[in-house]
């Protein structure tokens, strides 16, 4: 059954005081105004988090894999959940850059209860895993999954895959094409160049950038991905908050500047039409996530985003592409409607190749 799948907040009065006030705006204003009223943080009470979140609870139990990263020694932290009854298959799941494997908790609970095994990492640079300070790159990534798995036996998967981790999916793909029997994109990010419209950042502006991060616009920028808030969602503001909280910010920010530049130079919309296996895409059309929007010239950021447009382009770029629109829906489709995504991705597993 469902285990640990959203904490529950006793915060149901405040919380849309606080949200309301803290409502985001990319105008800028010119006009003289009052300074806002400082708004408390909802975790001020909260312990700190280490670099490997340790304290943090996921909804599942955890092992290790052991494997290196640049050379360097690295642990990857996974959830391997077996399959109710009879298993059909194995299923990897790829998480975003601002998520963990924990908030697939519910993705688990439907895909195992419909007879998949469910292999959950967190990426090295990501969750629970070690933070080395390298370059980072997709094609390493995915290299220590396919490790991961062949350490687990398992020769053949599907793959489901959102936002970042739609990128690392789509490059897993493209190595290990013979592992890889069926891939469910939703809402990946990578479906159009960054590199054309976004300009070069160097390190130290974005690390500042990330340092200079408050709890306000930390949630501010991820109510951009959802349309419709919901409190269960403060679970991914309490994380980020109370590392920021613990002496290890400074690596976990590297590590997130790192890891950005991964996504800006190592596009992968080019790799759509190499895809072999059937693909299901599964898009919320209310997405407008732009990759490094607020270095885009305005002009530029007019066209980038357009979710809708872009699941379409993707259909007609894969060779043996399925699309599923979710209306109403934004950036992470198995958080905002669970039950839609369970249904939609199991049917698609469900159907023989």
């Amino acid at each position: 059954m469902k285990r640990c799948i959203f904490k529950a907040l006793s915060l149901a009065i405040v919380l849309p005081i606080l949200l309301a006030a803290c409502a985001s705006s990319d105008k800028t204003n010119t006009e003289k105004t009052s300074a806002p009223t400082p708004v408390a943080s909802l975790y001020s009470n909260a312990s700190p988090l280490d670099l490997r979140l340790s304290a943090w609870p996921y909804p599942y139990p955890l092992k290790e894999y052991k494997t290196s990263l640049q050379g360097q020694p690295a642990s990857m932290m996974y959830m391997d959940v077996p399959a109710v009854g009879k298993q059909k298959g194995a299923v990897v799941l790829f998480h975003g850059k601002n998520f963990s494997s924990d908030y697939w908790a519910l993705t688990i609970a439907g895909l195992t209860q419909a007879g998949y095994r469910v292999i959950a990492p967190d990426q090295i640079g990501f969750g629970k895993s070690s933070k080395p300070d390298v370059a980072y790159h997709f094609d390493d990534l995915a290299a220590n999954t396919q490790a991961l798995l062949k350490s687990l036996k398992i020769s053949k998967v599907s793959v489901i895959a959102n936002s970042m981790g739609g990128m690392v999916g789509v490059r897993f793909a493209r190595l290990y094409p013979q592992t890889v029997q069926k891939l469910v994109l939703e809402n990946p990010l990578g479906l159009e160049d960054y590199s054309k419209d976004i300009p070069p950042q160097q390190n130290d502006t974005l690390l500042k950038l990330e340092m200079a991060q408050t709890e306000t616009s930390y949630r501010n920028f991820l109510k951009s991905y959802f349309p419709n808030w919901q409190p269960a969602y403060e679970q991914f503001i309490e994380v980020y908050v109370r590392v920021q909280k613990g002496p290890d910010y400074p690596a976990y920010a590297r590590t997130s500047v790192l890891t950005y530049q991964m996504i800006a130079e190592k596009p992968v919309v080019n790799d759509l039409p190499q895809l072999k296996m059937p693909v299901l895409l599964v898009i919320g059309q209310k997405d407008r996530t732009v990759f490094g929007r607020r270095f885009a010239p305005p002009e530029a950021v007019k066209s980038l985003g357009n979710f809708p447009e872009l699941g379409r382009k993707a259909q007609a770029a894969i060779p043996n592409a399925k699309l599923v629109a979710i209306d109403n829906v934004g950036h992470v489709p198995h958080v905002e409607v669970p039950d839609l995504f369970i249904k939609t991705v199991v049917e698609f597993l469900n159907v023989k190749n």
